[in-house]
């Protein structure tokens, strides 16, 4: 029927009479074979079938079916013909070429065949027959081979090729078997060997959608494999395809470099598709390639399948460059952004949106054209200006229900959802707008015409999570006036404390405020007050104050307005709104201090600060001196408020307490308008030990500061000290607890430092006064203080009780030194002598050095300057030296410590002592080594002792005792001896010798305390 044998002789004729022929068709179908269509068998079979169902007009079906080793595919469509086997044995020719949409172009997809069998064969229907009879065409290898090796001019060709001859070349044929119903054209593959099979396995596997997509005319795939059937369809995916017919001026300008047969196909053809289920990527069955319309090596990786009619290179694997691919990819770039703008346009389509970045230069140069495109076109739905290009939208992170609230002052904005974050947002040319950018559009005109009801709602659907970007969000106050940002702001407590039930939010605490405010009553203090409409609990979390009468009071504005009231020009209002502030808070008299200065009326009429008014029946009326200017509060005033409220707010009922905590020990910090506040604190900081200063600038704390305010102005001391020794006020005379380098030090508190220094008991300063049951030592040097008044009171503000802790006080030492001092004051010698021994044992550092002491001089007490050289007597032997000095007297053992308190020199450092008169070497007597075992064993006798040329009794002089008379030597032994004390009885033993024993005796009754 095809006159395979005129075929077959034609061929075999051209081998002949030139077998370099022979050897460039066994070489093109070899390369094609194993190179360009080695991996593309299915596909072809594919595009062999979809071009008979185009040429035959009726939907194509494909049905290959693996068994036995055998590769069957059925097709439906136009029959094989004479063309066709004309086609089928010749490379690079096609008999489709004037046929537009064919898949097939280039006349040797069938030589894919050749990779997997060696006997292929084609049978079809007859075109026309009313039997449809069947007619067959084949090839054999063996065959062709056997027909080649009979000629001998092809024996050479045949001998270098080492058999191997072209398969489909020759053709025989074959009515051997019959073609399925319901198909036209059966496809017969017996398969070589198992690595054939399991190649054509592996493409069977591998067929997809894009099998039908990328021939429309191909309706159905079904693959049958080892008796499993699956069908194959482009069901489901969305497609745009564009075509065109090239007219000549085009042809010549874009196929100039082009093969002829491709010029006479002046067709072009573009189509995308993309699963309509799953637009966000292409199925994995379907190769990431370029479709030309079969697969190419091209990579695509974009989220869609492209098939287009690009020039491919004669290794039918990669597009070839050149006008007419640049034409085809600006028509791609145009599909493919009208298949974006036919797709839904929901958040999925910022998947389908290319980047710039492609895995080859195709992919890149496709992406680049479309991305070029992209901004102006309309694909993005905005919530209230319908879709709109890239351009012109704007993205917003932020609920659907924030996004609707904005979208009126937001041009374009997207519906939620779109992710404001995704590059492709980027790529479509879209504004991302912050928050906080948002946040600022929400002021002036564009929100004037808003009510408060319009902003709480907006704060409803605010997005909480991100609380700086908000926190400059606008809000409505009370009075009318729009501020920015919550911080600074107050938000009225609710009486029930609740909020709209739809509110997702916690309520407001109910048990924040004594009682709701009235925003009328505290419009005078100039208040940033929350419109009542407008609150909301993310207001409190954005830095607003829920407005508690404690928290109104504190606010700057609530103080700017006190601290002004004096000068206001009605400051009634501010008065009256303070005042019921301070009554709704339940404040207590000196807790805000402060609010001494709130301007209110007196009784007779003018105006005074708070802490400038009295109230009438208060205790302190009576106390304060009718000299100073206090007014007294305004009866309707006390009538209307209770003076428990005036009190608080700073009129004087009692003595006002000021209180504080964690106060800073530092003159900028420390200042509570108290009288002399900063002499106090410089005493407090000279109390501080020298050791605790660590070098760091950071000043010591109180952690509780209470002080009694007005003391300067109290006239009646005694009814005052009697208010102020009793609770509560007596909490203020404790001292204070000072934290200063890690340590915890003790100091006199203000009050009782102020009332120290004042005279308040009887017309004298508590520092000059003792306590009636005090120290006997002190007496003669401080006056009795007052009876009437308990004394840990009286200590507490000064009154000395002991001479320990008036030496252990700070400035005690130099306070006593100064008494002694005072001529005017009594001291008699037992007392003056207690008084150095005590003294003695004051740290030197501690002390200045007097300018003037209480001594004895020639054995009367007086008070001797500094400059009329007085002297503490360290040894009794020097006392006959110095006795015309004023004479410091105290146990010779303190001597030396004693000087450096006083900075005075001892005796032996303002005398020689040298002796300089002769004398005679004598014996001790025994007897008086018996009572004196540390004497020396002998002494030396002058008939008159002279020291630095004066006559003295005795003298202890570089270890030896120079005496004159019985007295003398008794003196200079005990001295010696170091027994001072038993001096007297050894004079009497040197009278009587027979008096030993009996003093021996005596001494053996001595106390227990005199042997230690």
């Amino acid at each position: 029927m095809f006159d395979t044998a005129r075929l077959r002789d034609t061929v075999l004729a051209a081998w002949t009479a030139s077998p370099a022929r022979f050897r460039e068709d066994a070489n093109a179908e070899e390369d094609f074979a194993l190179g360009g269509y080695r991996d593309r068998l299915v596909v072809e079979l594919a595009q062999n079938a979809a071009d008979a169902a185009l040429r035959a007009g009726v939907p194509g079906r494909l049905r290959l079916t693996l068994a036995d080793g055998v590769l069957l595919a059925a097709n439906s469509g136009a029959p094989l013909d004479q063309t066709g086997v004309e086609g089928l044995c010749t490379l690079r020719v096609s008999g489709k070429k004037d046929e537009a949409g064919a898949a097939g172009r280039f006349g040797v997809g069938f030589a894919a065949v050749v990779s997997v069998t060696d006997i292929p064969s084609v049978a079809s229907r007859a075109a026309g027959s009313a039997s449809r009879a069947v007619a067959g065409v084949r090839w054999s290898r063996e065959e062709t081979a056997a027909l080649v090796a009979a000629r001998p001019e092809l024996a050479a060709e045949l001998e270098g090729r080492e058999g191997h001859v072209p398969l489909l070349r020759l053709p025989f044929s074959d009515g051997s078997f019959d073609v399925p119903e319901g198909f036209d054209t059966l496809v017969r593959l017996p398969l070589r060997d198992q690595a054939a099979e399991q190649a054509v396995r592996r493409m069977l596997e591998e067929a997809g959608p894009a099998l039908p997509l990328s021939m429309p005319a191909l309706e159905t795939v079904e693959i049958e494999v080892d008796g499993r059937t699956r069908t194959i369809s482009a069901e489901g995916w969305h497609v745009v395809a564009e075509s065109g017919t090239f007219g000549p001026e085009q042809v010549a300008e874009l196929f100039a470099d082009r093969p002829t047969e491709e010029r006479a196909r002046p067709y072009w053809e573009v189509r995308w598709a993309v699963p309509g289920d799953r637009r966000s990527d292409v199925p994995g069955a379907v190769p990431r390639v370029v479709h030309a319309p079969t697969p190419s090596d091209e990579p695509l990786d974009l989220p869609a399948l492209l098939i287009a009619s690009f020039p491919m290179t004669t290794d039918r694997r990669h597009v070839a460059p050149g006008p007419l691919t640049d034409f085809l990819v600006a028509r791609a770039a145009e599909a493919y952004v009208r298949l974006l703008g036919e797709l839904p346009a929901t958040p999925d389509l910022l998947d389908l949106v290319p980047g710039l970045m492609g895995k080859g230069a195709l992919d890149a140069t496709i992406r680049r054209e479309i991305v070029k495109a992209l901004p102006d076109t309309p694909l993005l739905p905005t919530i209230s200006e319908g879709v709109v290009p890239g351009n012109q939208a704007r993205a917003v992170d932020g609920t659907a229900g924030f996004l609707a609230k904005i979208a009126g002052l937001v041009p374009g904005l997207l519906p939620a959802g779109w992710a404001s974050r995704h590059p492709a947002l980027t790529t479509l040319g879209v504004r991302r707008v912050d928050l906080a950018d948002v946040v600022d559009m929400l002021s002036g005109e564009a929100v004037e015409d808003k009510d408060p009801a319009w902003w709480r709602s907006l704060y409803e659907v605010l997005p909480a999570d991100d609380p700086e970007a908000i926190g400059a969000v606008a809000v409505p106050l009370a009075d009318g006036r729009l501020v920015r940002g919550p911080r600074g702001t107050l938000v009225l407590s609710q009486e029930s404390g609740a909020f709209d039930p739809a509110s997702s939010l916690a309520p407001l605490d109910p048990a924040s405020s004594l009682a709701p405010l009235d925003p009328a009553l505290l419009a005078p203090l100039g208040l940033r007050i929350v419109h009542p409409d407008a609150v909301h609990p993310l207001l409190l979390r954005l830095g607003a104050a829920e407005a508690a009468p404690r928290t109104v009071l504190e606010d700057p504005l609530t103080h700017a307005a006190v601290s002004e009231s004096l000068n206001s020009a009605d400051p009634e209002p501010v008065a009256q709104a303070v005042l019921a502030l301070v009554d709704a808070a339940g404040l207590t008299a000196g807790e805000a201090p402060w609010l001494a200065d709130l301007a209110l009326r007196g009784a007779d009429g003018e105006l005074y600060t708070a802490g400038e008014l009295l109230l009438a029946e208060g205790s302190l009326a009576g106390l304060i001196d009718p000299e100073v200017p206090f007014g007294v509060a305004a009866p309707d005033l006390v009538e209307k408020f209770g003076p428990h409220v005036l009190a608080a707010a700073g009129v004087l009922d009692g003595f006002a307490v000021v209180n504080d905590s964690d106060v800073l020990l530092d003159p900028a910090e420390c200042d509570h308008d108290l009288d002399l506040e900063d002499e106090w604190l410089e005493a407090v900081l000279d109390l501080l030990p020298d050791s605790l200063d660590t070098g760091l600038d950071v000043p010591p704390v109180v952690r509780e500061f209470t002080a009694v305010r007005d003391l300067e102005y109290v006239a009646d001391w005694s009814d005052a000290l009697a208010l102020l020794s009793r609770p509560p006020l007596r909490a203020a005379l404790r001292p204070m607890r000072v934290l200063a380098a890690g340590e915890t030090v003790e100091v006199p508190s203000y009050t009782a430092w102020w009332l120290s220094r004042h005279p308040v008991l009887g017309g004298r300063k508590p520092a000059e006064l003792r306590l009636a049951t005090g120290d006997p030592l002190l007496f003669g040097l401080y006056g009795e203080a007052p009876a009437g008044i308990d004394e840990d009171a009286l200590k507490m503000i000064g009154v000395r009780s002991t001479l320990a802790e008036l030496l252990g006080s700070h400035g005690g030492p130099e306070e006593l030194l100064d008494l002694l001092a005072d001529p005017s004051l009594e001291v008699d010698r037992v007392q003056l002598r207690s008084l150095w021994i005590a003294l003695a044992a004051v740290d030197p550092a501690r002390v200045s050095p007097p300018e003037a002491v209480r001594a004895v001089l020639k054995g009367t007490i007086t008070v001797a300057d500094a400059e009329d050289g007085p002297v503490v007597v360290e040894a009794p032997d020097l006392l006959a030296l110095v006795e015309d000095r004023p004479l410091v007297l105290a146990p010779f053992d303190l001597a030396e410590a004693l000087s450096e308190v006083l900075d005075l020199p001892l005796a032996g450092e303002v005398v020689t002592g040298a002796v300089t008169s002769a004398g005679a070497d004598k014996p001790v007597p025994p007897e008086v080594r018996s009572l004196l075992p540390g004497a020396p064993a002998t002494y030396v006798e002058h008939d008159e002792l002279l020291v630095d040329g004066r006559p003295v009794p005795w003298r202890f002089f570089e270890g030896v005792v120079h005496a004159t008379g019985v007295d003398g030597l008794a003196r200079g032994l005990a001295w010696a001896a170091g027994q001072w004390g038993d001096r007297l009885a050894v004079a009497a033993l040197l009278r009587d010798p027979a008096r030993v024993p009996l003093l021996l005796a005596e001494a053996d009754l001595d106390p227990t305390t005199s042997l230690s």
